[in-house]
């Protein structure tokens, strides 16, 4: 293991459950512990009569605790963690007690049944003519809701934008109702989104039609669906919100076998729902991928990722034109922790490599990258990433004092994503730690 502090905080679930896993991060407040290359256990003394029995499955970093919370991680698996990441010394290799062997097989068994009920699944019988059917009555439907939209985008442009500050968010709203009527629901969420950008800039009016611009894009490629290939149809489908399920995924999706580094990992709340994007980078491939969770209010993510950690699997991906969400597959080989990035890219290369991408899906909202050898420089308010040529790309938020202050004006390699409007630094290597960009809670 060759955990920070800063990793084992950002699996907390919310900022009170780090700050009682830190109070827990001592050697003296656990009666036993262990750990070998799989996995990390011990036990913690509460008020109850029984210790409670913690374990940490370090190839995936997922936990389990006999303790009451309702809480993943808990303050416990948080605890042991940050003890393992400031006092590893102090937790003796050993050979599991049958608590924890039990746990890991627990755990194994479910992977194992989860796998097979997919392959049963996929032997089932399916009634194509059916399936075919309810197929044309959607898609019907998303063709009469396109086409109602593309006609009231085209009443908002000729009668102008300069009236959107003062109609409020219930044309919005409006709108995006009926295309979730007709079943076009992702793209009604950004309709729905739009309204955000009304006033909120000098170049609103700007960023708001190249939206709409991508949104027209769409329902004319939607009209033309029979030329385009299978992977872009594909991609338009998922644009406008046709669903493709995990398991649909797992039996016909492309499978890539790699060692993957998790260079990125993004939190993003929209409304109630948490979203967590994790980018990972293929050491073999140098190909990325991005696994996806949601999570309702205050819910744990199903899986448990630590943001620099390295594991080898298989990953599954969605089908799609420019194809980055991924799922894996069967279980997770652990890695030792790597002391810097696998690949990185210069400016001409993450240019190249977005040209390429948005040729065949001008959809794309994000790519992963990791920048080579950038510097932080705030000008004039605004901060920007100067690579070693001087030249400088937008740096998207306000803080990044923890940036410059950990480059010391130096060129470091930053993990992050690229959008249309700048770089969101995430991450970098210090003396071959993992160290994260965004603030800890």
């Amino acid at each position: 293991m060759n955990l920070t502090e800063q990793q084992v905080i950002a699996l907390a679930p919310d900022s009170s459950s780090a700050a009682n896993g830190k109070k827990l991060m001592a050697h003296h407040n656990w009666c036993s512990s262990g750990r070998n290359e799989q996995v990390l256990w011990g036990e913690c003394q509460g008020s109850g009569s029984k210790p409670y029995q913690t374990q940490v499955d370090l190839a995936d970093y997922a936990s389990n605790c006999s303790c009451p919370s309702r809480k993943f991680p808990c303050k416990h698996a948080l605890g042991l963690l940050l003890l393992a990441a400031t006092d590893q010394d102090s937790i003796q290799i050993a050979t599991p007690p049958q608590w924890v062997s039990e746990w890991l097989l627990k755990r194994a068994t479910n992977v194992a049944r989860k796998e097979a009920k997919s392959l049963a699944k996929a032997d089932e019988p399916v009634d194509e003519e059916a399936k075919l059917k309810r197929l044309q009555k959607r898609d019907a439907r998303v063709s009469e809701g396109l086409q109602a939209f593309q006609l009231w985008m085209e009443d908002l442009i000729r009668n102008g934008l300069a009236r959107l500050p003062n109609e409020g968010n219930a044309i919005w709203e409006q709108q995006a109702a009926r295309l979730v009527d007709a079943q076009a629901p992702s793209l009604a969420a950004r309709v729905r989104g739009l309204s955000d950008l009304v006033g909120a800039s000098k170049e609103w009016p700007q960023t708001l039609l190249n939206e709409l611009g991508q949104i027209a894009l769409a329902i004319r490629a939607w009209d033309q669906m029979a030329q385009w290939p299978a992977d872009v149809q594909s991609s338009i489908r998922q644009y406008l919100g046709f669903s493709v399920t995990e398991d649909d995924v797992l039996q016909a999706g492309l499978v890539q076998n790699d060692e993957w580094q998790i260079v990125a990992q993004v939190h993003e709340q929209e409304s109630t729902l948490r979203i967590q994007r994790n980018w990972l980078l293929g050491k073999n491939t140098g190909r990325y991928a991005l696994i996806l969770q949601f999570a309702a209010g205050s819910q744990a993510f199903t899986n448990t990722f630590l943001p620099g950690n390295r594991f080898g699997a298989e990953l599954v991906f969605w089908p799609g034109a420019v194809s980055q969400r991924a799922l894996i597959k069967g279980e997770v080989r652990p890695l030792p922790a790597a002391d810097s990035f696998s690949d990185r890219q210069t400016y001409d290369q993450l240019f190249d490599r977005m040209s390429e991408q948005l040729a065949v899906c001008p959809w794309l909202d994000r790519l992963p990258v990791v920048l080579q050898a950038v510097v932080p420089v705030l000008d004039d308010g605004r901060w920007w990433a100067i690579d070693t040529l001087g030249r400088a790309l937008p740096v998207l938020g306000s803080q990044h004092w923890q940036w410059l202050a950990l480059s010391g004006g130096l060129p470091l390699d930053i993990a992050g994503e690229w959008n249309s409007a700048g770089f969101l630094p995430v991450a970098t290597y210090m003396d071959g730690r993992y160290l994260l960009l965004t603030e800890s809670m």
